[in-house]
């Protein structure tokens, strides 16, 4: 059994990640930390639901007590937390999934100007693998740090890969419109992400300035082979969860519907949580609400030359916690839908 540890348990991402863990039969939950500021209950009296099937303990971080317990720790962490205690647990010899952006760009440069703060571990960036298992699984079976792709990034990237890595596409021009529930923004987010802001509203926040966006044009632009452009405009939607992303690709020539479909096909006829809608059938939150899938639809607007492609993912699932365990299945060898393999999408 792989034993592992969890840091930040109580976010939506870590109890997420339980959840998946619980019905994984390879892996074994042995630690769980969060900043409880000193006080200690066991994960079953913060989630009642876990009652019964897991009553670990949750408490303030002990790196060496959870680096003796566990081989595999998962950093369920913000931003600008995990860069050291990344850099810890892997002195300490242990496998890292981190789920912030502290290891997610090449160069330090780039975290430094989105995230306005010094990184202070860059002889770890060429290290880090981007956990995108589509784009990336040779590199994440080898890696001992896993940098967790962003949610907005993994339905944004998935839409335009095949695409752009193809050069059917100009890769400076593409636009990229999302939504997202609230979840996305965490557990403990700012005002206005209370209920009495969100019911019955809409809107558009951090346009042209979302550090999601910087990721983006960093995995596209490694597949395109040159430099990548994206205008990105996150929308907050009245809904819990999920993430449906627009991506507007003007095309180099004209390219028919049936080529296009058989394109894309083709890119992910065998990764086991993409799926292409039939043609005319546009992904839809509800579809993939709860599970690991990215559900992928298109359509060619002939009059403009250009490609509108629509994708949606849980933000939650394949946004963050579903991927970190496919991700760690891939590292251990394991078959990559254990543990989410009846996480199919909703009737």
């Amino acid at each position: 059994m792989l034993k592992v540890g969890i840091v930040g348990a109580t976010g939506y991402g870590g109890e997420e990640l339980i959840r998946l863990l619980l019905s994984h039969p390879e892996v074994e939950i042995t630690v769980l930390a969060a900043k409880m500021e000193g006080e200690k209950l066991s994960i079953s009296e913060i989630f009642p639901a876990f009652e019964g099937k897991i009553d670990l303990p949750c408490s303030d971080l002990d790196i060496e007590k959870m680096a003796a317990d566990s081989e595999l720790v998962f950093l369920a962490l913000p931003h600008k937390v995990s860069m050291e205690m990344a850099a810890r647990f892997l002195s300490l010899g242990k496998k890292v999934i981190d789920f912030s952006a502290d290891y997610r760009f090449n160069e330090a440069q780039i975290y430094e100007e989105w995230y306005e703060v010094k990184h202070t571990r860059k002889e770890l960036l060429k290290e880090a693998v981007y956990g995108l298992p589509e784009l990336n699984r040779e590199e994440i079976k080898q890696a001992r740090l896993i940098a967790n792709p962003g949610c907005y990034p993994t339905s944004v990237i998935l839409g335009a890969a095949p695409l752009v890595s193809r050069g059917l596409v100009d890769p400076e021009n593409i636009i990229a419109d999302s939504k997202t529930g609230v979840s996305g923004a965490g557990r403990w987010p700012g005002k206005g992400f209370h209920f009495g802001e969100i019911q019955e509203n809409f809107k558009a926040y951090k346009v042209a300035g979302h550090r999601h966006q910087p990721e983006m044009e960093e995995q596209l632009g490694r597949l395109a082979r040159e430099k990548t452009r994206i205008t990105f405009t996150p929308h907050l939607a009245p809904m819990k969860r999920g993430i449906l992303s627009t991506i507007y690709m003007n095309l180099k020539k004209k390219e028919s519907p049936e080529e296009l479909r058989q394109i894309y096909k083709d890119f992910y006829e065998d990764e086991p949580f993409v799926r292409i809608t039939e043609p005319d059938k546009f992904p839809e939150t509800k579809d993939v609400w709860g599970s690991n899938y990215c559900h992928i639809g298109f359509k060619v607007d002939e009059r403009a030359g250009r490609a509108i492609v629509i994708s949606a993912i849980d933000n939650l699932i394949k946004g963050a916690s579903g991927q970190a365990v496919q991700n760690m299945n891939i590292m251990w060898g394991f078959e990559e839908d254990e543990g989410l393999d009846h996480l199919g999408p909703r009737p």
